[in-house]
């Protein structure tokens, strides 16, 4: 084997995150009968919004004579964070062999986003008529599940004892490499080790590997702990030969890996929070040339970055109330500058109900102030830090920050945001930073560490990256769901590397399992 082979160590495998597989199981009480001398024969079918279109996904079977079904066949998704993913599903009467819902045969939809149905695990929403009326009393449950392929590590320590000799004038340099046996009875390579100098009698590095890459998932496959080094050559051609040595298996433990919907369904919370530039670069909001111009034709930069992000979190927040808060401006009664002021001007609460909610104060915020400067971002982001640093402090997985900064300039206070944000990178807490307008942008890319880990003016790192940057003007002939795709879609790995980095594990799924089908 050559000198550049015996080098080479993999790099442990790091942690991805694509998408996750969720599938949901669906029921209906109370459905209405067609007729007065049968039941339905229920069947729901799914549709997702995709391309600006609703889109058939698949249905459940047809349960016959069933005014409560609860049906076996499970629905399944691919789930992204970063996408809005609107569903339907619609229950009709398939008596007559109807393999979709005609107005003869339709029981009655319920319409609600992936989001919504994972962030709460189960669902119930009444069935409406094609008018918008109740159907009666019926409802829908929709129960989500992740799919889970394993997701666990395991980390394997091994030593050697009384290896032979292969060198001439010093002991031997042994690595170790561990192979897999597929399917076809191949043997496949999944870990080389480090070599290791002049020793006869070596313990290697620790080292993890996923479950998939050591034995396919397969957790029964036998391992084993201890066994000998046999040379064939050896072997034939000495009368009393043992071995060449032994190698022990010292250490074997399984790491579990989390996944973002562990968090989300064991009852983490998404708590965000936007924070409004109302410098004076911005122009005048009277004028039609402001990034803040209200136009009735078409919503700012703004409002358009706000719906988009803010749409998504929604979903991952029970009580639907976001903290607002504005920069930059000279705010009522005294007009003094203010860097974190609440925009709806309520300094004991600054939450707003839901992003519409969010959109109103903004509304009326804007001719109560007068736009100023400078652009200071540190004040709010130590701001959303202090609730975080109660979630750190209590050691749970129940609520994790976003903060949406929406801004039209560089950074004026960079040394002290750079401080800012070091510290906030050791809390449950994420930063999302849209540049609106046309400025030059190109000293806050520093801030979002994909050109290098940054750092505090002190020297002190980051703990890890979690801030997003991105232009809006990137984004302003692309539909709304874009932007929120880009900024968010970092968000679920984030969250997933500070719990883990803090040892924490989500909380236990909520028991929602429903109730069995009655025989009709």
């Amino acid at each position: 084997m050559s000198e550049s082979e015996l080098e080479w160590v993999p790099e442990p495998p790091a942690m991805t995150l694509g998408a996750s597989r969720v599938e949901l199981r669906v029921s209906c009480h109370g459905l209405l009968d067609r007729d007065t001398l049968s039941k339905p024969h229920p069947c729901v079918l799914l549709k997702l919004y995709s391309d600006e279109q609703w889109v058939e996904v698949e249905h459940t079977e047809v349960i016959r004579s069933c005014s409560n079904p609860v049906f076996s066949r499970v629905l399944a998704l691919e789930y992204f964070f970063e996408e809005k993913q609107p569903l339907q599903f619609h229950v009709f009467d398939a008596e007559d062999g109807a393999t979709s819902p005609t107005s003869d045969t339709f029981l009655g939809s319920a319409e609600c986003t992936l989001g919504q149905i994972v962030s709460q695990t189960k669902v119930t929403k009444p069935l409406l008529l094609k008018n918008g009326k109740n159907a009666g009393k019926s409802t829908i449950m929709i129960v989500a599940e992740e799919v889970s392929g394993t997701n666990d590590y395991v980390q394997l320590t091994f030593r050697a004892q009384k290896l032979d000799n292969k060198d001439l004038f010093s002991k031997s340099d042994p690595f170790m490499e561990i192979y897999k046996t597929n399917g076809d009875q191949s043997d496949q390579l999944v870990w080389r080790t480090e070599v290791v100098k002049n020793n006869l009698s070596p313990i290697w590095e620790p080292f993890r590997l996923s479950l998939h890459s050591l034995c396919s998932c397969d957790i029964h496959r036998p391992l084993k702990m201890q066994w000998e080094c046999i040379n064939p050559k050896y072997r034939d051609k000495k009368k009393n030969y043992k071995n060449s040595g032994t190698v022990t298996l010292i250490q074997c433990t399984v790491e579990k890996v989390h996944t973002f919907l562990d968090y989300i369904m064991g009852g983490c919370q998404i708590s965000f929070t936007v924070a409004i530039d109302f410098t004076a670069s911005n122009g005048d909001p009277r004028s039609s040339q402001s990034l803040h111009c209200l136009s009735p034709r078409q919503p700012n930069h703004y409002l358009q970055a706000l719906r988009a992000v803010g749409g998504i979190c929604q979903d991952y927040d029970s009580d639907k109330r976001f903290p607002a808060f504005g920069f930059g401006a000279r705010i009522p009664p005294n007009f003094e500058v203010s860097h974190d002021f609440a925009i709806n001007f309520d300094p004991e609460n600054a939450e707003c109900e839901e992003i519409s909610g969010v959109i109103d104060s903004y509304r009326r915020c804007l001719p109560q102030i007068q736009l100023y400067g400078p652009t200071n971002v540190a004040p709010i982001i130590n701001r959303v830090a202090g609730p975080a640093q109660k979630e750190q402090s209590s050691g749970k997985a129940t609520k994790y920050s976003v903060l949406l900064v929406l801004t039209d300039g560089v950074v004026t206070d960079m040394a002290e945001t750079r401080t800012a944000i070091v510290r906030a990178s050791r809390l449950p807490m994420s930063i999302i930073i849209v540049g609106v307008g046309n400025a030059d942008f190109s000293d806050m890319r520093m801030l979002d560490g994909d050109d290098g880990t940054l750092r505090c003016p002190r020297g002190v790192p980051a703990a890890r990256d979690i801030v997003q940057f991105v232009p809006f003007r990137d984004f302003k002939d692309a539909p709304p769901s874009a932007l929120a795709k880009c900024v968010l879609a970092e968000v679920p790995k984030q969250v997933v590397e500070y719990y883990a980095s803090q040892g924490i594990a989500p909380g236990a799924p909520r028991s929602c399992t429903p109730a069995t089908t009655p025989s009709p």
